[in-house]
């Protein structure tokens, strides 16, 4: 973000040229409701490499003023999500914290005379509202005394009522043309367990008026939100000034980042996971970011994909072929290369000696020798991928193997087929081919050319695999029901061989497998040799 210039950054930039602040404060400040997801990534990035550019600080902050959707579990993962993405919050914070300075300028606000206890109920007070034609009203509690007020939120706090019997409102202006002004509540009761606080409170301050005073306690410069919260920022403003905070953030929006044909919804998501329709959270298909990790995302890439997506006032989708294309180019540059077969066939090389096995040594990656080199098996009977062969050359443009035709074999020799061995049905089971010796890959040898290079794994070396391919989870017909838009065929599971170079690999380790895609390790289940397809190797955007 050093580079790039956005309209927060701009102001950033003017705020300290001026004075106005000596150095950048900002926040990410997610609700321990749910998983984050890449929308979330956005405001993470957004958040710490903005800061980053002037040497500021960013805090992570837990919302936790809704205590009957909270728990620990999501307080884990938001804190592991955003370590993954590579960022170390200067301090970590929890709303909840801040409870007990939250009701002291409620206090405050009674009595100055700018709230009130209200007894309407939840209908009534949308009722009295009004609309965006018609001036609210004002709601027949409003003119409560001081000391009256101050007695019935003590009695509010010391759970002398129902849910939903009493709220504190803001006193602000009925007639307001925003919404949010016409005496917004501030507090509400709820006697359920808070995950941090336990049974301690059991009244919380609303989002609108919690959020501001966490903002001005931190020392918040910038509080950077999405565009659904502009309407919201006279509220924000007079909540800072009526509590008489003595530092005073401000509040930027900007607009929401969405993909194509994603679901970025925590309450969606978390009806797949109640549903079982996903295996969890973390299930390789969801946009959650433990979701996408497992799949085999770099963070590396969802920062360039963030970053060269800008920053904008307004709302915006973008294709998920750019999402790919920057996981591709990060694999492309970093991903150990490696041989496996997806679909075998079996190849016996007639003249290449009985139980003899020959080792060659190849670099993981050609043009990153710092990633090492391995050990490929070759030797009388190999595996090829099954679309590799036809028994006759369709055409000139097939660039692989068919009878008494010849191909390279990676880092290995040239092959010629000369026979199929065929079963009951007439499915092709074996080719018999001859290898020639002369053609050692890296012996120099160009005195023929092949009709095309494939890829192969050695039999009898070969490590059983377990092959992980994913489609799009949700139909993109936005006019149905979530549930009926689920692809409940999205996950294939095929079953072959990778080289034995692959025995010791790691959880969440990077291959690009020889002209197949970029696949990563997924030992979550305890299966040490599975795969999923991470994205392939050539975009399929049409």
């Amino acid at each position: 973000m050093e580079n790039q210039s956005n309209f927060i950054k701009t102001i950033m930039e003017d705020d300290i040229n001026s004075k106005k602040h000596d150095g950048i404060i900002t926040r990410f400040p997610p609700e321990p409701n749910g998983f984050l997801h890449i929308g979330h990534a956005r405001a993470i990035i957004t958040n710490f490499e903005l800061a980053k550019v002037f040497n500021g600080k960013t805090n992570l902050r837990y919302d936790d003023t809704n205590p009957s959707k909270e728990d620990d579990v999501y307080v884990k993962s938001i804190l592991e999500d955003v370590r993954w993405l590579g960022y170390e919050p200067n301090n970590i914070y929890f709303a909840s914290s801040y409870f007990q300075e939250m009701f002291d300028r409620a206090i405050l606000l009674i009595k100055k005379g700018l709230a009130f206890v209200d007894d309407l109920t939840a209908e009534q007070m949308a009722e009295y509202r009004g609309n965006l034609l018609e001036p609210g009203k004002e709601s027949p509690y409003r003119n409560r005394s001081v000391e009256e007020n101050l007695e019935l939120f003590m009695n509010m706090a010391n759970g002398k009522y129902k849910e939903g019997e009493k709220v504190l409102r803001a006193k602000i202006d009925m007639k307001s043309p925003n919404m949010n002004l016409r005496d917004p509540a501030i507090y509400r009761i709820s006697y359920a367990h808070h995950h941090n606080t336990k049974d301690k409170w059991c009244v919380y301050p609303m989002y609108d008026y919690a959020h501001p005073i966490e903002d001005a306690i931190e020392g918040i410069t910038h509080s950077l939100c999405s565009l659904e919260f502009e309407d919201h920022r006279p509220l924000y403003d007079w909540v800072v000034k009526e509590t008489e905070m003595p530092k005073i953030p401000r509040q930027i929006e900007f607009g929401r980042l969405g993909i194509e044909n994603t679901v970025m919804s925590k309450r969606y998501l978390k009806f797949l996971v109640d549903q079982r329709l996903v295996t969890g959270w973390d299930d390789p298909r969801m946009p959650t970011l433990s979701g996408v990790r497992r799949r085999g995302y770099t963070p590396n890439a969802l920062r360039n994909f963030i970053l060269s997506t800008g920053l904008s006032k307004v709302n915006s989708t973008v294709s998920k072929d750019m999402l790919e294309a920057a996981i591709r180019d990060d694999l492309q540059n970093n991903a150990k290369r490696a041989m496996a077969i997806i679909d075998p066939l079996k190849v016996t090389i007639t003249n290449y000696p009985e139980g003899q096995i020959e080792y060659l040594t190849v670099p993981y990656h050609s043009e990153k020798p710092e990633l090492g080199e391995r050990e490929i098996a070759f030797g009388r009977t190999i595996y090829i991928e099954k679309e590799d062969f036809l028994e006759e050359k369709p055409n000139k443009k097939f660039k692989r193997l068919s009878l008494n035709d010849e191909v390279r074999l990676f880092h290995a020799y040239f092959i010629k087929a000369y026979d199929v061995v065929k079963d009951q049905e007439g499915n092709i089971i074996e080719v018999l081919a001859t290898y020639d010796k002369e053609t050692k890959s890296g012996s120099g040898f160009d005195a023929r050319k092949p009709n095309g290079t494939i890829h192969f794994v050695e039999q009898t070396t070969a490590l059983e695999a377990t092959f992980n391919f994913f489609d799009e989870m949700l139909d993109n017909d936005e006019t149905k029901k979530l549930e009926d838009r689920f692809n409940s065929d999205s996950w294939h599971i095929v079953n072959g061989f990778v080289e034995s170079s692959l025995k010791d690999v790691l959880d969440l380790e990077k291959f690009q497998f020889l002209r197949k895609g970029y696949f990563s390790v997924d030992q979550k289940e305890g299966k040490k040799l599975n795969f999923n397809e991470v994205v392939p190797l050539k975009s399929s955007y049409k």
